[in-house]
């Protein structure tokens, strides 16, 4: 083979460098595997995915990991139809939380600080101060303290629909995600109200919030390859059916 050219050579390696960029690029909301995210029991996050603090929402939407519409819909349509499963065996202690995030901060802290406007925080990373907005309701706070971390697919309805066979670690992952739309800080009152109920028996009652909460719901399912159930499915086309231009 001839020698290549210094220019050459320069030529050359540019075009792979552009190569391996663009391949790796990610669509808006996804998480760059090509299936909105979804990667079989087990797997974890990619090693350059945000997490803590720096996992921010895109533009218009208050929770990380978001997918369009019209994605949600691919997701929901490929996950598996299945009865509701029992919850022997279940307990909220198998799924550690709150994870520690680092600097005396524990994953409530993490999004409290993301869900929040101008939040202060302490010598022990509790939030002193700030403003919130619960995405269920509508209703704005000035206090932590009146707040819960919901979990968007709760952890009973994880237990029911698939989180029962997995290992520890993955439930730990499951509880403290900070990537995907799994976690979001709501008022206390609507936290309690939703519990461990699917979209087909409890749904926020600010309707402006379906079409975010039909695709996180979706998502997280999708990523987590958890079950719905037909009734579940039902809703969730529902509320995804209200996203603008949908």
């Amino acid at each position: 083979m001839e020698r290549q050219t210094g220019s050459r050579a320069l030529v050359v390696a540019v075009a792979l460098l552009l190569g391996v960029t663009g391949c790796s690029q990610t669509g808006p909301g996804g998480t760059g595997d090509g299936k909105g995210g979804t990667r079989a029991p087990g797997a974890s996050a990619s090693p350059s995915a945000p997490s803590g603090d720096d996992a921010k929402p895109t533009a218009g939407d208050v929770l990380p990991g978001m997918v369009s519409a019209a994605v949600a819909r691919t997701q929901l349509a490929a996950l598996k139809i299945g009865k509701p499963g029992t919850m022997a065996g279940y307990s909220r202690a198998k799924f550690t939380h709150w994870a520690e995030q680092g600097n005396k901060c524990d994953t409530r802290e993490a999004v409290l600080k993301r869900d929040g406007e101008d939040v202060a925080r302490d010598s022990e990373c509790r939030a002193s101060s700030g403003a919130w907005k619960s995405l269920y309701d509508g209703l704005e706070f000035n206090e932590a303290s009146k707040l819960d971390i919901d979990h968007m697919v709760p952890l009973a309805e994880g237990w029911r629909s698939g989180a029962a066979g997995w290992d520890a670690a993955r439930r730990k992952a499951f509880a403290n995600d900070l990537t995907r739309p799994q976690l979001l800080a709501v008022s206390a009152a609507s936290n309690r109200s939703k519990g461990d109920q699917s979209p087909d028996l409890w749904q926020p009652p600010d309707k402006a919030s379906w079409c975010q909460y039909g695709r996180a719901w979706t998502t997280v399912k999708s990523h987590y390859e958890l079950t719905v159930t037909e009734p579940e499915k039902a809703m969730l086309t529902t509320m995804i059916d209200t996203c603008a231009g949908s």
